[in-house]
């Protein structure tokens, strides 16, 4: 939120020589992030002058619309003579009065402006807009002083458009709606820096009438439990709005559009109350405030048309909806400029959560939708819409109906139960119960202690210590977020500052560092990375489509998923059940980005849900948990394993100098996957490689990998189809683990090294290509014995001299002894036994034999 401090000082007494940085600590000591503080008088150097348009001429022959303009700016360019300006913007006529910056000036951003010549005429100088002054993001078009400015051709334009101010750029968070107006930060002021208050929901304001400004019928008073309407006949349609509210507005970030309009948003940013303007002339019947039904239609004020659904609200009339209430109008009753004369303003109080999920759901973050979703003070409708009605009159003339519309649904506030040492007990700083009370009625709230207020009086019982005093505390109606007891303590820390609290680190527990999963995970992703793979972090939402472009089958139970009750997106509100899903994206989204080598991993949760498992116990924040209820909770609790996954596509070699690259196979997935074994603890020999049919790998190129007998995960190159679906390079290739299911690390003795030579002996061995090579491995260790060292495939060969169906695979086998150096013979023979087994097990025969 932008606002300018003078804007401020209207409702609040800030000291008249504040230094800026002093004001943003205020601020930040408040608990309001403050994005910057700027003093508009050092933004802009240089000649900044009103002009005043006499001629413009329209150039012609060039891709866009382009003017050369003779601007009066008096003698501020030392001739008295008009300045000549080539100018692009279409907003402006001879006779309007401009805003100019003379060359040798600078705006923000270090923009020097100079004398050049341009589309051939010359240019001294730059009429501006808002946002090339640094007022706002409006770049339509140009600043148009008002009829109202006094201000002659050659004065200094900074006092004209505001740029002899201070602006604020703060960052609201989400639990605090109510900074996000000039009250609410004006209420925080003065509890910095201990000033009165002016507050303008206090203004006098005439209550509903018995005869409704307009007939409204509110069919749904928990989606909008206040509506109130005030209609103003007679307005000047061309009435212009007033130049310091149209500064105001663009210092905020908001385009001036028309007087009606921009009321409105004015006493938004004013009060906190967002309100809307219609044309009465346009509404058919009386309204009707109720939710949609689903597939209804609503063409809003930006031009979309909109399918509604039964979750949006909606203000009616004969036609249909004309409203999508608390977002955004619709164009069938927007004002006019220039066209509407009756005004029905409207100033109602909405449902939070109603607006935020109508927001998201069609993309419409609007300012209105922004508070409303934060939260709006109830209270402050009718003073709202007397500010508008008033604002309406003086300056667009008009005759303010008698009759006021208030259809009041709002409930009490509930008052909160706090004992008067619990923010002594939490914070552990003692705060008074005296000063616990006068720092939340500071806030707003009221306080009693029973049915008697409490006792300032230090010496009164049970009020020194505050042990045994309960306060009931009831917050104001513009502090929707106050709910709890820990609530009202963070108020009391708050306003009595962070600073007082001490910073205690506290003591760590003894412990022997990373727990083993932790050194697991390092241990993985370290060998992932140093082998060449790229680590990711994807979000974990997935769409419903996924599964169905992963191949999975109906019965796979990575189908089920858990469903976000409010997702980010309505496009993927599931949460992932593989890896594999988001991870795809990821390489698909950087092969569009020109990347064609890619190797990528990511180590994460997925998540399964447990059917039938029921809804979590509510449990609240005055107590810890019992035992019980953390129990129950984790039982709804999705499982959430953590897996990790590698995708590979393109070279795994790059090319070069050094020779031809290589392209990865499934045969690089499934190392990817024993070196995650490896690097997780689990030795060579308990692992077990098979062939196996699983979504979304190719069948016939897909190996599942085992631990001691069970399945841990899968890896090889991905099914065309999948592939296809996906829009990924052919024969990508991918691996998945479960490193939870992974036993853990056994401990294993050091090696033992011996220090004489080996005996190196390679043996190829032909035998049916259907046989996995590391069935053979396997064999050849059984039957070498333990002077087997090391055994090693380099070479796969198939031809027609084998035979059709036949391979032939070569192995180095690495013999060494302990305590001697092996003899020829010795070596031999457990080459010939290790054969010997290999031939009995899988049929094996030696090559060349």
């Amino acid at each position: 939120m932008r606002v300018s401090v003078s804007w401020l000082r209207e409702y609040v007494d800030l000291p008249a020589d504040l230094p800026t940085g002093d004001l943003e600590q205020a601020l930040v000591d408040l608990g309001i992030e403050v994005e910057s503080v700027v003093d508009l008088a050092e933004s802009v150097t240089g000649q900044l002058v009103v002009g005043e348009v006499r001629e413009i001429e329209e150039l012609t022959g060039f891709k866009k619309p382009i003017r050369f303009c003779r601007v009066d700016v008096g003698a501020a360019n030392g001739t008295g003579e008009p300045q000549e300006i080539v100018c692009g913007a279409r907003n402006f006529a001879p006779g309007d009065r401009v805003v100019v910056i003379l060359p040798g000036g600078v705006l923000p951003g270090g923009f020097a402006i100079g004398a050049r010549k341009t589309y051939g005429h010359n240019s001294a100088g730059m009429i501006c807009s808002a946002k090339e002054l640094g007022l706002g993001d409006d770049h339509s078009g140009i600043i148009v002083l008002g009829p109202d400015v006094t201000a002659k051709p050659g004065d200094d334009a900074r006092p004209v458009v505001g740029l002899d101010d201070v602006v604020l750029d703060l960052e609201i968070t989400p639990d605090r709606g109510y900074a996000l107006s000039l009250r609410g930060l004006a209420r925080e002021l003065s509890h910095a820096f201990e000033v009165p208050l002016r507050d303008p929901a206090l203004a006098p304001a005439p209550g509903g009438t018995e005869t409704p400004a307009y007939p409204v019928e509110v069919r749904d008073p928990v989606g909008c439990d206040r509506f109130t309407a005030r209609l103003v006949r007679g307005v000047d349609p061309t009435a212009p709005t007033p130049s310091w509210m149209a500064q105001r507005l663009v210092t905020a970030g908001i385009r001036s559009i028309s007087l009606p309009v921009d009321i409105t948003n004015y006493v938004m940013l004013e009060l906190g109350q967002p309100m809307h303007a219609f044309d009465a002339d346009r509404i058919a019947g009386p309204l009707v405030v109720r939710r949609a039904e689903a597939g209804e239609k609503l063409t809003t004020l930006d031009g979309v048309s909109r399918v509604l659904t039964a979750d949006d609200m909606v203000i009616c009339d004969d036609t249909g909806p004309i409203s999508l209430a608390a977002v955004m109008g619709g164009e069938t009753s927007e004002v006019v400029t220039g066209g509407t004369t009756n005004v029905l303003f409207e100033a109602a109080h909405w449902d939070p959560a109603m607006v935020g999920r109508t927001a998201r759901r069609h993309k419409l973050f609007s300012e209105a939708a922004k508070r409303w979703e934060r939260g709006v003070d109830p209270a402050v409708a009718l003073v709202a819409l007397e500010r508008a009605v008033r604002l309406l009159t003086e300056h667009g003339g008009g005759t303010p109906g008698a009759e006021i519309l208030d259809i009041d649904h709002v409930r009490p506030r509930t008052p909160i139960s706090l004992p008067a040492d619990l923010p002594t007990r939490r914070v552990g700083v003692e705060y008074p119960p005296a000063r616990v009370v006068a720092l939340l009625e500071r806030v707003g709230c009221t306080v009693a202690q029973g049915a008697d207020r409490l006792s300032e009086d230090p010496g009164a019982v049970g009020v020194a210590s505050g042990v045994g005093t309960v306060l009931s505390v009831t917050p104001p109606t513009w502090r929707p977020d106050l709910t709890d007891p820990a609530d009202l303590v963070e108020e009391v820390v708050r306003l009595d500052g962070y600073d007082k609290v001490p910073s205690v680190l506290p003591t760590a527990p003894p412990g022997r560092g990373l727990t083993p999963r932790q050194r697991r995970r390092r241990a993985v992703a370290n060998s992932l990375a140093e082998r060449g793979y790229v680590e990711v972090l994807a979000h974990p939402f997935v769409s419903p489509e996924l599964a169905d472009q992963l191949g999975l089958p109906a019965d796979d139970p990575r189908r089920p998923a858990v469903r976000l009750a409010n997702p980010l997106s309505e496009e993927e509100p599931l949460l992932r059940t593989t890896l594999l899903g988001p991870l795809l994206g990821i390489l698909k989204r950087n092969l569009g980005r020109g990347h064609r080598d890619l190797a990528l991993y990511e180590i994460g949760a997925v998540f399964h849900p447990r059917v039938g498992a029921g809804s979590p116990p509510a449990m609240g924040v005055d107590r810890r948990p019992t035992d019980a209820e953390f129990a129950a909770a984790d039982a709804v609790v999705p499982a959430q394993p953590v897996h990790v996954a590698v995708v590979l596509t393109g070279d795994i070699d790059p090319a070069g100098w050094w020779g031809p690259g290589r392209p990865a196979g499934w045969a690089d997935a499934i190392e990817a996957a024993r070196d995650v074994l490896a690097a997780a603890g689990i030795p060579d020999e308990r692992v077990e490689v098979r062939a196996a049919e699983y979504a979304p790998w190719h069948p016939g190129r897909c190996a599942e990998l085992r631990v001691d007998g069970s399945v841990v995960g899968h890896a090889g190159e991905l099914h065309p189809l999948v592939v296809a679906a996906l829009e990924l390079p052919r024969r990508t290739c991918a691996m998945e683990l479960n490193l939870d299911a992974l036993p853990p690390t056994p401990v294993r003795p050091a090696p033992t090294v011996s220090g004489f030579p080996p005996a190196l002996i390679d043996v190829a061995l032909v035998l049916d290509d259907s046989v996995p090579a590391e069935q053979v491995r396997r064999a050849l260790e059984a039957g070498a014995g333990e002077l087997l060292e090391d055994v090693r495939l380099f070479d796969v060969y198939s031809g027609a001299q084998l035979g059709e169906g036949r391979r032939s695979l070569a192995y180095k086998l690495t013999f060494r002894a302990p305590d001697r150096t092996l003899t020829v013979e010795e070596a031999v023979a457990a080459r010939d036994a290790a054969v010997a087994v290999a031939a009995e097990r899988l049929g094996a025969t030696l090559r060349g034999a």
